[in-house]
């Protein structure tokens, strides 16, 4: 696969925008992947605000691709809650972590960090 990046804003229409790019770039359907992409964008769009810059990349190979995104905030790390039935939010980590075989975050040098998962 040919690695994916692009940076743009984080903001509620560029979720769909972003989930269709991905898959054209793919060339297939890719649900687990479109998943976690909007549940990595929706937190930032949610506990960043909206217009966060952030960049998108996706690599690897068929058997295993890596999701990253990055933003500018390197104290706002995600943190799983326990929703109840009537929460409204916080379920994203938990369906990321459902779906990914594996995911985290690391702080970058330049003030920054990634979210990252991998399916």
């Amino acid at each position: 696969m040919r690695p994916f990046a692009v940076g743009l804003l984080a903001v509620p229409k560029a979720v769909p925008e972003l989930r269709l790019a991905v898959r054209e770039h793919l060339g297939r359907p890719c649900p687990e992947l479109q998943l976690c992409l909007t549940e990595l964008l929706t937190n930032v769009i949610t506990h960043l605000g909206e217009g966060t810059p952030v960049t998108l990349r996706i690599s690897g190979r068929a058997a295993r691709l890596r999701v990253e995104l990055t933003d500018p905030d390197p104290r706002a790390w995600p943190v799983p809650r326990h929703a109840t039935g009537t929460d409204e939010s916080g379920r994203g980590l938990a369906l990321l972590d459902a779906v990914a075989l594996r995911w985290g975050v690391v702080q970058g040098g330049d003030g920054t960090k990634t979210v990252w998962c991998e399916l």
